[in-house]
């Protein structure tokens, strides 16, 4: 199996990533990735604690690494079940919490992501669904401001944020997104990137297409999938952030009042990641790890068997909270498959 789910972590270093297979989950389960992982056979069987979100760790302090007791971790900010339908994942942004991220403990190297989203509404305010990479490759989902009838897409390489490029797309003419629940998917290949709204295509992006200076500008590295609602309407951001949310926020607005807040509710995910091929003894694989850079300067990757718990094996490497602080290591699943959660 190709693919990798693997523990978080942000910035650039050596690091260690979880392989992974496919996975599917919504909010209102309890059986976390890794234990679905090992039950890839009975997906329908898997317990359902209703209005739950014990398969999200709420401190990331606390996580040691094993990617296999939790779905995900919330890096900040607020979340809550909605206890309808099973219950959907709320994510909240108040004038004090400044916004909410969660992030999977596994990564994704290759593979289909998709998430049913009703998105926010609210000038400045911008709903997010990506996936990130320790060295900042991107896949960009978002939603910014009141722009209800659109959604964006967008990738970046190395964090080279080049808005120039022209690497952004609107797909404009949607059915309210804050009032309707739209079916959001990455479907990234080692070949080629295509985003889709409700099963179908919306944009394609070929790896051939992104060659410059001898290079492809495409991301290749895996990469956790990030969840968040996020204020880009705020003094702090550059006027041209500002402007592309659809202005500063409203912290007066009468939904905010009600509410106590501005949020996004997310009803589910899944991931479906691509075998890992051509690696000796695959099925002994658990992580993933960063060897440097090849002669173009894109980052290498490899798969291994270390361990990526808190205290493992390799020296310098490393999980938990430091693991965000830029020492990367992660968990590989067992096999290749798909993961089913409900919200």
């Amino acid at each position: 199996m190709r693919q990798l789910h693997a523990q978080l972590q942000p910035l650039a270093a050596p690091s260690l990533v979880s392989a992974a297979p496919a996975l599917n989950f919504a909010w209102g389960d309890a059986t976390p990735f890794g234990a679905i992982a090992q039950h890839l056979v009975n997906r329908t069987q898997f317990a359902r604690m209703e209005h739950s979100l014990s398969n999200i760790l709420s401190n990331v302090t606390l996580y040691n690494g094993n990617a296999s007791a939790h779905d995900f971790v919330l890096e900040k900010g607020n979340i809550f079940n909605t206890n309808q339908n099973g219950g959907e994942l709320v994510l909240t942004l108040t004038e004090a919490n400044g916004g909410t991220r969660i992030s999977s403990t596994r990564y994704v190297h290759y593979g289909t992501i998709s998430a049913l989203i009703r998105t926010s509404k609210w000038a400045g305010v911008v709903t997010a669904f990506i996936t990130m990479s320790d060295v900042k490759d991107e896949i960009d989902w978002e939603w910014p401001g009141t722009q209800v009838t659109e959604a964006q897409t967008n990738y970046f390489w190395l964090g080279h944020a080049d808005y120039s490029a022209g690497h952004g797309t609107t797909v404009k003419d949607l059915s309210d997104t804050y009032v309707n629940y739209h079916n959001y998917t990455i479907d990234w290949q080692e070949q080629e990137l295509n985003w889709f709204i409700d099963g179908k295509v919306v944009r394609t992006l070929k790896k051939a297409d992104t060659l410059n200076n001898g290079r492809y500008e495409y991301p290749s590295t895996p990469s956790r999938v990030q969840l968040s609602l996020w204020p880009a309407g705020i003094n702090s951001s550059a006027p041209g952030t500002i402007e592309w949310a659809g202005g500063m926020i409203n912290w007066q607005d009468p939904d905010y009042i009600a509410a106590g807040q501005f949020s996004a509710i997310v009803k589910e995910v899944s991931v479906k990641c691509v075998p890992l091929t051509g690696v000796t003894n695959a099925s002994a694989m658990t992580s993933y790890t960063y060897s440097g850079n090849d002669s173009t300067g894109v980052p290498a990757v490899q798969v291994t068997n270390q361990s990526t718990l808190l205290g493992g094996a390799i020296p310098g490497v490393s999980v938990g909270y430091n693991f965000w602080l830029g020492l990367g290591a992660g968990m590989l699943c067992a096999v290749a498959g798909v993961f089913s959660t409900v919200l």
